[in-house]
């Protein structure tokens, strides 16, 4: 019986995954007749993406997945041109399903969360929901069964928001099998008991039998025969009433193993033998290996040694049918898993030569920094010291100046006068050469400390190597030093690691492109303050990225916020620091045509199709923040070739022109659109004369960077 409890709990355990399972092949054949008339004449609208969305269905329903496939793209295609989110959203869904049928977890988690983000944004909690009950089914399906129960009570939280008893009552079955399968018997009867409720209030017949026969497994296994045969002979009268063959044979086959195992073996030999009529007629070959197994042993116990052996070999011929396939399974599998550790082993070689060459690398620049921080330091004191004995000079010739009134009173010191004037005269050139000779060291000073701030930014070269992808960088300090930044690097990808689902996954292609991080950043302030802060935030984007592998744009973001705070406000510190920096760090996989990114204050924009879409960003700095500081928000969006990602600071949309207004966000997206379809060099070309234009004779407000990168 325990191999026939899991197939029991298989065959019910997809039931809430799409509407509409019953029906006969006729019923869908004519469906699909209709729709396929229907289509023919649908304009090319939403009504056309959902009537294909519902064809794929139908197709999907008699087994015809790769018509399945070629409806849904079609589908999607439509969708995408007309911005029909929810279209687009129902076809990701419905794709998810054909992967998860075809047992391709990866890509059913990946179409699933690509529907779950487009539903988000609609707010749709009836969707929503139904797409995390798959995701769970997923996660139940291979095993893991935490995750599952964390969708599946989402899902369930947001269905009773809606006072949806019908899918309550679905989600409480899937929950009460995932209790089964992890034995634990008590929650798993107290959720189909809730499931059975109401599917008795709302008189469904059908699923009542199912709970019936879930019920009566979960009996059977804990050994309380009694009550598992009553609930399986509730379940079978229902499954009659209906005539439903796929729930009639299970119960038979489930009802003469127990029969068999509390030793009536007439009633026994009855049902098991009615169970093989119908699993034949269904092609139930599972089922019918199972029941044949029982009959053996049947047989076997009542001494009818011929018959045993006769159903014995009928179960042994029906298992090499059924496992011929999976051994040829289980061999590719192996030869995957050996290619698999092979690549792996390369690829994990290759990351530690490149971790510690950059570590190596990362080690220096640390010390670059630190002592450019600290001579900026001994320079800003030094300054000081300048200006505060440039202070007492001046005081000086105050006082000489009042001596010399009262000197040019008296016509006996007029020699003093004449004095005194000679005496200012050469004190003040005197200063006045110090203070110019100060000035300048400071000047060469943090001109050095740009040329030190300009090596710890990538470098054009770098990028043109490891960018696959025309782009333009506009970078315009304010003063001799920055506060904005930009700062990339290229990074082989984790073996087997998957950036769309962060989850390990076999490679394709042992040639896997490099994923490339680019962050566009303005932190707190301009010139000295501003540039202390960039070199702090490359330093810890280092760290990051490169010592602590650290991946996700948002996690990041929030470890680099976290370092941030600690290093700006130490403990016993007096005074707060809410330094920090606004930023967008983009993650490009070009093999999967995927950007993740996650943004502090600064949007990010798209263009593609000659239309440009802003994508918010999360309205809080990288630093200390007075509200409530809530995770940095991970974005995906898929690529297509010719799209063109922008990212930028505000100083570019903050400058103020010869008009006396500032430039604004609106502006700024209109110029962008309009030049978007020159060469990148000529767009780099067109928005710094631009701005130089628009600013006039204004002085530079702030720190500009703008980058654009084309697919």
């Amino acid at each position: 019986m325990q191999m026939r409890y899991f197939c029991l709990f298989i065959l019910f355990f997809f039931s809430p995954v799409v509407k509409g399972w019953e029906g006969t092949s006729f019923a869908q054949n004519k469906n699909i007749d209709s729709l396929l008339i229907l289509i023919k004449k649908d304009k090319l609208d939403t009504n056309k993406v959902n009537d294909l969305n519902q064809l794929s269905i139908e197709y999907k329903y008699v087994g015809l997945f790769d018509t399945t496939t070629h409806f849904l793209n079609t589908a999607l295609q439509l969708a995408e041109k007309l911005k029909y989110k929810k279209g687009i959203a129902r076809t990701f869904h419905n794709i998810g399903n054909v992967y998860l049928y075809k047992s391709n977890y990866p890509q059913a988690l990946n179409y699933y969360f690509k529907a779950l983000q487009i539903y988000e944004e609609l707010k749709d909690k009836g969707k929503i929901a139904n797409v995390l009950n798959n995701i769970g089914i997923v996660y139940s399906t291979q095993g893991d069964y935490s995750k599952a129960l964390d969708y599946y009570f989402k899902a369930l939280k947001m269905i009773k928001e809606l006072g949806d008893r019908k899918l309550s009552a679905r989600y409480f079955t899937n929950i009460g099998l995932v209790y089964g399968f992890q034995r634990d018997f008590d929650k798993a009867l107290n959720y189909h008991q809730q499931a059975l409720e109401i599917y008795e209030g709302l008189k469904d017949q059908r699923d009542m039998a199912i709970e019936f026969a879930n019920m009566g497994v979960l009996y059977d296994v804990q050994r309380n025969y009694i009550k598992a045969i009553d609930y399986l002979f509730k379940s079978l009268k229902i499954a009659e009433e209906l005539g439903d063959k796929k729930v009639i044979a299970r119960n038979t086959g489930s009802i003469g193993a127990l029969y068999v195992k509390i030793g009536e073996f007439t009633e026994a030999e009855k049902y098991l033998k009615k169970a093989t009529v119908i699993d034949n007629d269904l092609g139930a070959v599972n089922d019918l290996m199972d029941v044949e197994n029982y009959l053996s042993q049947l047989y076997d116990t009542t001494k009818q040694y011929n018959l045993a052996l006769i159903h014995y070999k009928k179960s042994v011929a029906l298992k090499d049918t059924i496992f011929s396939q999976e051994n040829k399974k289980q061999l590719v599998r192996k030869e995957m898993n050996y290619e698999f550790e092979k690549k792996t082993a390369e690829i994990n070689a290759e990351n530690e030569k490149q971790q510690a060459i950059a570590a190596e690398k990362n080690r220096n620049q640390k010390i670059i920094i630190w002592s450019v921080i600290s001579g900026l330091l001994l320079v800003l004191v030094f300054a000081g010291f300048v200006f505060r004995s440039l202070r007492v000079t001046r005081k000086q010739k105050n006082i000489i100046e009042l001596q010399k009134n009262e000197v040019s009173k008296q016509k006996d010191v007029a020699d003093s006068q004449r004095i005194i004037a000679e005496s200012l005269r050469e004190v003040s050139e005197k200063q006045k050469e110090l203070v110019e000779e100060k000035q300048k060291e400071i000047i060469q000073s943090i001109t050095y400390a740009k040329r030190i701030q300009t090596a710890l930014l990538t470098s054009n070269e770098y990028i043109k190597e490891h960018l696959p992808a025309e782009h333009f960088i506009l970078f315009k300090p304010k003063d001799i030093v920055s506060g904005d930044f930009y700062w990339a690097i290229s990074t082989p990808p984790l073996p087997g690691w998957d950036m769309g689902t962060n989850k390990v996954k076999l490679p394709s292609d042992s040639k896997r492109k490099n994923t490339f991080y680019m962050m566009t950043a303005d932190c707190t302030g301009h010139g000295v303050p501003g540039a202390f802060m960039s070199m702090l935030n490359i330093s810890y984007l280092h760290e990051n990225i490169v010592e602590r592998g650290v991946r996700l744009p948002h996690d990041i973001l929030n470890s680099q916020r976290k370092e941030i705070i600690q290093a700006l406000n130490p403990v016993g510190s007096t005074e707060e620091s809410k330094d920090g920096m606004d930023c967008t760090l983009c993650v490009y996989d070009f093999d999967k045509m995927l950007l993740h990114f996650a943004a502090a204050n600064n949007p990010l924009y798209l263009i593609r199709n000659r239309e440009l879409t802003e994508y918010k960003a999360d309205k809080m700095p990288v630093g200390k923040y007075h509200e409530t500081m809530a995770p940095f928000s991970l974005q995906t969006i898929t690529l297509q070739k010719g799209d063109i990602v922008y990212t930028s600071t505000d100083g570019f949309a903050d400058q103020f022109g010869v008009n006396g207004k500032k430039l604004m966000k609106k502006k700024f997206k209109e110029e962008l659109l309009k030049i978007h379809q020159l060469p990148m060099n000529e767009q780099k070309e067109y928005l710094n004369n631009f701005f130089e234009n628009w600013k006039g004779t204004n002085e530079q407000v702030d720190d500009v960077c703008v980058i654009g990168v084309r697919i």
